[in-house]
């Protein structure tokens, strides 16, 4: 009874990363083809993109307060208050800053992707764009792929810009320092191993964003219950892709730069 439980699982896993990579080189071949919707992508990257600058923003702020806070006890201890705007910048921008917003995103973009695309899939209108001649997957999935790689990347940066200068105001409720002398520590103390490949693995998480988002909407079943499963799957698998994503690129970082 338990092989009999456990292979069809397997089967099913199995199943379901071979629908990935096809999906995958279905999408890399549609960037490459002819006719493609510029409009529909910038429309995405302003669905994306602006209209999640809220979110990033108030969630990068509360982070950047709750991080100084956490931080200038330990700090105190040591005699070390003067490095707070270091600590603060490195661990920002390194680590805490692109995993948490792209966190943020997959909650908000990678759902809605795939509510939109499992809807879309539930009352058969992919179906009739087949049947018409138009590619869904070009017109649907390549625009939002594409956005979510390029509008992640630019919330990150907006998020951490917004998280150091919540870390200013932060430390002059207790402290007093210059805005001119804080920043100046701020950005002497990033150097290009901690600007480069942080950059790199929000582009990286931008996609697996889209990409997931994208994959459980164009697979999802038949029925309104699946609509809601498609976007829960989503969220899911997004934010565990960008786990991964993150051990990975951490190992490279620590082989190349460290």
């Amino acid at each position: 009874m338990a092989e009999e439980i456990t292979i069809p699982g397997w089967k099913k896993w199995l199943e379901d990363i071979g629908d990935q990579v096809a999906f995958f080189f279905k999408f890399f071949r549609n960037i490459f083809s002819g006719g493609f919707e510029w409009g529909e992508f910038i429309r995405q990257c302003y669905e994306i993109g602006y209209r999640s600058i809220m979110l990033v923003g108030v969630t990068s702020f509360i982070m950047g307060v709750v991080l100084i806070v956490q931080l200038r006890p330990t700090l105190v201890t040591f005699g070390a208050v003067s490095m707070m705007p270091q600590s603060l910048s490195i661990s920002f921008v390194r680590e805490l800053g692109p995993v948490i917003i792209a966190l943020i995103c997959a909650g908000k973009i990678a759902s809605s992707i795939g509510a939109e695309l499992g809807s879309m899939k539930v009352t058969e209108q992919l179906d009739a764009m087949e049947v018409s001649g138009a590619n869904a997957v070009q017109y649907l999935a390549v625009t939002r792929i594409l956005a979510t790689t390029v509008m992640v990347p630019l919330l990150s940066l907006i998020g951490d810009v917004i998280g150091l200068f919540a870390g200013f105001l932060a430390i002059n409720l207790r402290d007093s320092i210059s805005f001119q002398l804080y920043f100046h520590k701020v950005i002497a103390s990033l150097g290009f191993s901690d600007l480069f490949p942080a950059f790199v693995k929000t582009i990286f998480f931008g996609f697996a964003i889209g990409f997931i988002g994208c994959y459980k909407g164009f697979h999802s079943n038949k029925g309104t219950e699946s609509v809601g499963i498609a976007a829960n799957s989503a969220v899911v698998t997004a934010s565990l892709w960008i786990f991964v994503i993150d051990a990975i690129a951490v190992q490279v970082t620590s082989l190349l730069f460290y």
